[in-house]
């Protein structure tokens, strides 16, 4: 068994259950165990941005196209969340936002998609911006009302 304290809250105590050879090192327990909410948060972005958990299938082949076709959604949501982030963008210059993040990027490509070509998406554009202005506010908001320092740059 492994047992992990919270750094804020001494009293929060999480455990894990471990089944593992009795030579492995605790280092090795500690850095398997640590990832395990990137996974989570990844399931959930998986679900809610892709619909992972939306099928309705009754055969294994459909299923597995479902998931699939899921899943590489999910990937280039990241990978132009993370190309964005790396070049510093049209969407990332002003200091005052938070970085692109899977959810904004596919609002964005949805309303791109669903909008008759001869609109103007200007409205879309700035609508994202004032979204995630507010959103950096309320997070300064929040890091200076907990007696934070300094802040996360990503997410």
């Amino acid at each position: 068994m492994l047992a992990r304290r919270s750094i804020t809250d001494p009293t929060k105590i999480a455990y894990y259950i471990c089944y593992v050879p009795t030579v492995s090192r605790l280092k090795d327990l500690v850095r398997t165990a640590g990832p395990r909410w990137q996974v989570e948060e990844c399931f959930q972005t998986a679900k809610g941005e892709c619909g992972l958990d939306h099928y309705q299938v009754r055969l294994y082949r459909a299923w597995y196209r479902h998931i699939t076709l899921a899943m590489a959604a999910l990937a280039y949501l990241t990978a132009v969340r993370i190309a964005e982030a790396t070049k510093g963008g049209s969407f990332s210059d002003d200091q005052d936002l938070i970085p692109l993040s899977v959810p904004e990027i596919r609002r964005m490509i949805g309303h791109l998609v669903t909008t008759p070509r001869h609109k103007n998406n200007d409205h879309h554009l700035r609508w994202s911006r004032f979204r995630r202005r507010s959103q950096a506010r309320a997070r300064r908001c929040h890091y200076k009302r907990r007696g934070h320092t300094h802040m996360r740059l990503q997410y």
